[in-house]
């Protein structure tokens, strides 16, 4: 294969180029007065723009699937609230995760044994399924003799289209961070590709975020009105210029980034996580909540076998690296560490990594890790609370079978992410498995696609029937959840064509009865087909002979099972998809 490890041909609308030094300032002595280049999104002179304006986004998808669940027989008689962010973000018919981020750093100056940019485009591979709209990656040189500014390059689409040979060379540096998008707060453009980049007069600053901002509103008009303008609409470009405002308690020489870190983290208690970089180092930072995952690693020597795992933490490290998963830290020679706690900030440098500090929950709240990481959004082999993904979404079929079995010949799954529960499923129900769905790969992922006509021509295309496996035969059909109900009927269809005497669904969580508002797609109750239909009223809705779901009980029942520290009733972790229990309560600005 020609080209890099990352990449096979050019994408069009990837654009390098290399950060000039700032020549003006903002207000607050902080940023450039001018933009040197479309895809760095610095600060801009003050501009106005209204919080209706900043949240102004098409609805179009909740309106076809109203009018579909409408086709239905009868409704349950559930309140149905409409949210004040209703189409907020890019719209399609299943959940879409936000973002993943990804930052390494090399134990030596500039040029270094490790190709940072290649290290980074790796791990960004590893979290394309978070994202597949766009990437970026920013890399610097550090602080060693001709040392240059930030080199970056981003661009739309998939990441082996947008960074080529030519690009990934001039990515040059000891250390950078990488962002890989799908948009949930603002519009899927170039000009919100992400990482964000600002100059400010003491250097450049880069920043990746995973997540979404509960109070973007409050903060965006608390930005605005210190004087700095904002070119997006996207939450993520508010963090940046946020971190350019001085803290309360002021600073004596040069920029305290820990303090300015720990004011915004004060001003925005979730959902983020965070990869920062300077000139020399890079700051991981994870809401007081712990919303979003983040995990470090060690880049260690590579050697022909390479090491036995438990030697791993002995052997000198040539790097470090931050991401959102470590589900592709084996591949690029790095070692699973540790998890940044909630509310921590850790730097990296050359000289390793430390916690710079650790901000509380608000008084009275607890811990919210998405319990969604585990159902859905993760790669099967990461790691979170000291388990394995797949472990948990196998003890997540295993009590779905206790909870709602059925008779039937065979279990078998909507790959990918359903595959752990069936075989979890299949073993407790004591029934074979076996593969009814064949996968093209050269699709796009269905519910990553922005548009709700692409995905659902993308289901069209996406699977065959394995036919030997199906005809005769009465199937339990494992899926992790169920959104809007839009896929899985075409999929029974298929199967049913196939000659399946009986297709049971089952779902691997609970029903989805709430939008969420930290970093999920999810934006309204009217768009969840669960609000409307009853399980008996889907089964007949989708053309299933029976269809249950995960209790929410039994969900925290095998999250739990293997868990590193025990929560009691999962109290480290965000069901608000599912209850209602919104960690720190539902702010303000967006109250039903």
């Amino acid at each position: 294969m020609e080209g890099t490890a990352c990449q096979q041909q050019q994408q069009p609308h990837a654009n390098q180029c290399q950060c000039a030094s700032p020549t003006a300032t903002s207000p607050l002595g902080s940023a450039p007065a001018t933009t040197a280049h479309p895809v760095h999104d610095q600060i801009r002179p003050a501009i106005t723009i209204s919080p209706d304006a900043a949240m102004e986004k098409g609805s179009t998808a909740a309106a076809a699937g109203a009018a579909a669940a409408g086709a239905a027989t009868s409704l349950v008689p559930r309140p149905v609230v409409t949210d004040k962010r209703s189409g907020r973000g890019v719209v399609s018919s299943g959940l879409t995760h936000e973002c993943g981020v990804f930052g390494a750093i090399a134990t030596g100056e500039w040029p270094t044994q490790i190709d940072v940019a290649q290290v980074i485009c790796l791990g960004l591979v590893a979290l394309q399924h978070r994202g597949q709209e766009s990437a970026g990656i920013v890399t610097s040189e550090g602080t060693g003799p001709g040392a240059s500014n930030f080199n970056v390059h981003k661009g739309m689409g998939m990441i082996n289209n947008i960074f080529t040979d030519d690009s990934m060379k001039k990515l040059r540096g000891n250390l950078g961070i990488g962002h890989t998008r799908y948009s949930t707060s603002a519009a899927s453009e170039e000009v919100n590709c992400q990482p964000f980049v600002v100059h400010t007069a003491h250097g450049a600053l880069a920043v990746a975020h995973n997540g979404e901002l509960v109070n973007c509103e409050s903060l965006r008009k608390d930005v605005l009105s210190r004087g700095v303008g904002l070119s997006t609409h996207s939450d993520s470009e508010l963090i940046t210029q946020a971190l350019c405002l001085n803290p309360p308690e002021g600073e004596v020489s040069g920029p305290d980034w820990p303090a300015r870190i720990k004011h915004l983290m004060q001003l925005a208690p979730l959902s983020y996580s965070l990869v920062i970089m300077l000139k020399d180092k890079i700051y991981g930072v994870r809401d007081p909540y712990g919303n979003r995952p983040l995990c470090i690693g060690k880049i260690v020597p590579v050697t022909i076998g390479g090491y036995r795992h438990e030697k791993a933490d002995r052997l000198p490290a040539e790097g470090w690296v931050i991401s959102s998963e470590s589900c592709g830290f084996l591949s690029i020679g790095a070692r699973y560490v540790r998890e940044v706690q909630p509310g921590e900030i850790v730097e990296l440098t050359r000289d390793g990594i430390k916690t710079i500090d650790i901000v509380d929950c608000p008084e009275s709240r607890r811990h919210a890790f998405c319990i969604f990481e585990y159902v859905y959004f993760a790669r099967s082999d990461s790691i979170f609370e000291g388990q394995m993904v797949y472990s948990v979404r196998l003890q997540c079929g295993r009590q779905l079978a206790r909870e709602a079995g059925v008779s039937a010949d065979i279990v078998s799954s909507v790959p990918e992410s359903g595959t752990a529960a069936a075989h979890g499923f299949a073993r407790e129900a004591g029934l074979n498995f076996a593969e009814v769905l064949c996968k093209n790969r050269y699709v796009g992922r269905t519910f990553i696609q922005p548009s709700t006509r692409l995905r659902q021509l993308g289901v069209a295309k996406k699977f065959g029937a394995l036919s030997e496996n199906v005809a005769g035969k009465r199937l339990v059909l494992i899926d992790d959840s169920i959104v809007r109900g839009n896929t899985i009927g075409p999929i029974i269809k298929l199967l049913r064509d196939a000659g399946a005497l009986e297709v049971h669904i089952r779902i691997a969580s609970p029903p989805l009865l709430y939008p969420c508002y930290m970093g999920i797609n999810i934006p309204t109750r009217e768009e969840l087909i669960a609000n409307k239909l009853n399980p008996e009223e889907l089964a007949k809705y989708v053309g299933a002979d029976s269809l249950a779901y995960l209790s929410v009980e039994g969900l925290k029942k095998a999250v739990q099972l293997n868990m590193d520290v025990k929560k009691p009733d999962s109290a480290g972790h965000c069901t608000a998809c599912l209850t209602g229990d919104y960690p720190g309560g539902l702010p303000e600005e967006l109250e039903w």
